[in-house]
């Protein structure tokens, strides 16, 4: 497979190391609007992002991937390049654990030593980073990401676009709504409404400089 990389930031190094850990992939091209003008250089094409798709002029296989860490960029980019879902790539680390009964959508990276159990949906776009876990029936929306070494318990649902912090567990049947971010070693014992910021164990809704949590606001 052949293989172009959106994004050339930390993230993206990642990506290109879990690459290298593949067989059978070839990164021909890395596209990142620090770049003034397209060139080629051993081989490989860089050039800004929407130039990305004029690599589909030359090679018929190709497939993407948006190494952007940052979950509303990551959406921005996949929408302005208006690509058909099978041209992305779906990577996963070869330390990685993934249920034959597990889905992972189009675009979507799991990182080393990632656990992904039975009957779990990872949709598209989502980071699954390294050491987190997914468990059994647990359903991951568009854009998230599950930082390392977080956990999510069974039946749980984390809904598009959310940032679940390194360390942070969400106990089982408890959902988390788009766009809300759960700060690192959190513990989610309560459902998060949409575009609301949670930390702490038991993890509160932040209000300002407030948590808000067991029906007091909390300074």
């Amino acid at each position: 497979m052949k293989l172009a990389i959106i994004g050339q930031g930390g993230h993206s190094k990642v990506i290109h190391d879990i690459v290298k850990a593949i067989k059978g992939i070839e990164i021909v091209g890395y596209f990142d609007d620090k770049y003034d003008q397209s060139y080629m250089h051993q081989g490989i094409q860089y050039g800004r992002v929407l130039s990305a798709k004029n690599m589909l002029d030359h090679i018929d296989d190709i497939k993407f991937v948006v190494a952007i860490g940052n979950n509303k960029v990551r959406k921005m980019i996949v929408e302005s390049l208006n690509l058909l879902d099978p041209r992305y790539a779906v990577l996963i680390h070869p330390s990685a654990i993934i249920s034959p009964s597990a889905t992972i959508g189009y675009g979507s990276v799991v990182m080393a030593n990632a656990v992904v159990n039975a009957d779990a949906v990872i949709q598209k776009h989502t980071i699954i980073n390294t050491g987190s876990v997914i468990e059994h029936d647990t359903k991951v929306g568009d854009f998230a990401h599950i930082s390392p070494k977080a956990t999510l318990t069974g039946n749980v649902t984390v809904e598009e676009g959310v940032h679940i912090g390194a360390g942070a567990t969400i106990v089982p049947q408890i959902s988390v709504g788009k766009w809300s971010t759960i700060g690192a070693g959190a513990t989610v014992t309560k459902n998060i409404p949409n575009d609301c910021t949670a930390i702490g164990t038991p993890a509160r809704i932040k209000v300002g400089k407030k948590l808000i949590g067991g029906g007091q606001v909390v300074k």
